[in-house]
């Protein structure tokens, strides 16, 4: 049977690619860009050409414009035009608003159309702004459900950013509201699938990582200075009021997310054991060291009874590790592969999980002001210690990069 001609016709070509080397690459990759700036030139035209029609035949104010303005702000933004794009985005939501109504869900892909370029540009203060009127659209027009749920999910997040990014003079009202914010959409899904939905498992989560940054907390002046501010020193109180209760507040987080698992897996759930030495990092981390050892034995105990015992017990208790073990609330950075760290550094863990015998075993062009820091932070973190034959035990000579900028 003889070849379609289109493969016939690929196999003469395919040669003459390969032989012209990296140049003829070059050449086609250049040709896909202007292919593509041609896409989105003509894209442009349609949905400027679209504008102006209906502007003419019905008006500035026509309903039609908020989505035609939204068409065109996303072929801007993906062109990287995002000082355009904002303002197309935000003529739209002005059109919503009047067209559909102050609070209307019209206006909730133009608000993240503007969100998405404000942080492109790096106006965070913006994206904030436009994050909390968003929250207040979609809390009036979603009503209740999922989308209801997954809105106050989203904004919790946000308070999360907006805390890591120091927005605010009051940067701890951020994970008051993370927190808020999560228990409310916990009770959303408790009200619509009960106290035993693996659902509650995400915002359980959120809420676990609110914990965690309340209680680590660190004042500054700014932050624990005085005012003359009524509303200051109350949300102060308040969240005085919340690091009091921390303690208590992430333990009955974790027995839920445990009850849960268990629930759903049954007794020799990987996830239930996990969630027990998620248990045991919250107390070690709060310096409840016995309780600490008694959840870590509980998680081995259940572990044990699994076929592949050895290969998890080794994941968790194989090495020493830093606490928080959750990426996003860790004050440490994340560790890289020593040939991508431009900062090594060597240290033991003792059996109580602290760090012993740090030193700086690179050579690099680092600045030591920078290293001197790490090193300060990595001194003050706790970490879960390895564990042998179901014990504490101190470990030597740990090696780990970090990189830097």
């Amino acid at each position: 049977m003889s070849r379609a001609p289109f493969v016939t016709a690929l196999l003469r070509i395919m040669p003459l690619i390969f032989l012209g080397g990296s140049s003829s690459v070059l050449a086609l990759e250049d040709s896909a860009t202007t292919v593509d700036r041609r896409v989105n030139a003509a894209q442009e035209q349609t949905f400027r050409n679209a504008i102006a029609t209906t502007e003419s035949a019905y008006g500035a104010y026509a309903p039609e414009l908020s989505e035609q303005l939204l068409s065109l702000g996303i072929t801007l933004q993906a062109q990287g035009r995002h000082e355009e794009a904002v303002d197309l985005f935000k003529r739209g939501v002005h059109l919503a608003r009047i067209n559909d109504g102050l609070y209307s869900a019209q206006q909730i892909p133009l608000l993240q159309g503007q969100i998405k370029s404000h942080i492109a540009q790096g106006d965070y203060s913006a994206a904030d702004e436009r994050q909390q009127y968003m929250y207040r659209v979609q809390v009036r027009s979603i009503g209740s459900g999922m989308q209801r749920t997954l809105a106050l999910m989203q904004q919790a997040q946000w308070q999360h950013n907006a805390y890591r990014l120091g927005l605010g003079p009051q940067d701890y009202t951020r994970i008051m509201n993370m927190w808020d914010l999560y228990r409310l959409a916990l009770n959303d899904i408790i009200a619509r699938e009960g106290e035993s939905s693996p659902t509650l498992l995400l915002p359980l989560q959120g809420m676990l990582e609110a914990q965690y940054l309340i209680s680590g907390y660190q004042w500054t002046d700014q932050s624990h200075s005085s005012s003359d501010d009524l509303g200051a020193r109350q949300q102060l109180n308040r969240f005085n009021a919340y690091r009091a209760q921390s303690f208590e507040k992430g333990r009955s987080v974790i027995l839920a997310m445990y009850g849960i698992e268990r629930e759903r897996s049954g007794e020799q759930s990987l996830a239930a054991a996990e969630t027990l030495v998620m248990l045991g990092d919250w107390q070690l981390w709060h310096d409840e060291r016995e309780d600490a050892w008694q959840a870590y034995q509980s998680a081995l105990l259940e572990l044990a009874e699994r076929d592949d015992a050895q290969v998890h017990i080794d994941q968790l208790f194989g090495e020493p590790v830093a606490l928080p073990n959750i990426a996003s609330v860790s004050p440490l950075p994340r560790m890289v592969d020593a040939e991508q760290g431009n900062i090594l550094l060597e240290f033991g863990v003792s059996d109580r999980g602290r760090v012993v015998d740090l030193e700086r075993v690179d050579d690099n062009d680092v600045s030591n002001g920078k290293a001197n820091r790490l090193m300060r932070k990595l001194r003050k973190t706790q970490f879960r210690p390895r564990f042998e034959a179901g014990e504490p035990t101190g470990t030597e000579k740990l090696v780990r990069a970090f990189n830097i900028e």
